[in-house]
């Protein structure tokens, strides 16, 4: 499953919320003999939780807000 992610966007999120150290910049072949790596990507993916502040568009800067752990990502009348 790991190959199927994003490996660059995964750390660059884990890094945006503190959580990305430990992570390497790329994903071995022998990933699934390293179990320190296996249990920080799934600490990564499955515990960490965002609860308040934003998730922003790579492509366009719009800031979606997340508030009590729900990212809003209704687009505004002027925005469709």
């Amino acid at each position: 499953m790991l190959p199927k992610i994003d490996w660059p966007a995964l750390c660059q999120a884990a890094q945006s919320v503190g959580h990305g150290e430990g992570l390497p910049e790329a994903l071995t072949e022998k990933y699934e003999e390293d179990e320190m790596l296996l249990k920080k990507v799934h600490h990564v993916l499955m515990q960490v939780e965002v609860l308040e502040g934003n998730l922003i568009c790579p492509e366009t800067g719009r800031q979606f807000p997340i508030s009590s752990g729900i990212p809003n990502m209704l687009l505004n009348e002027d925005e469709v």
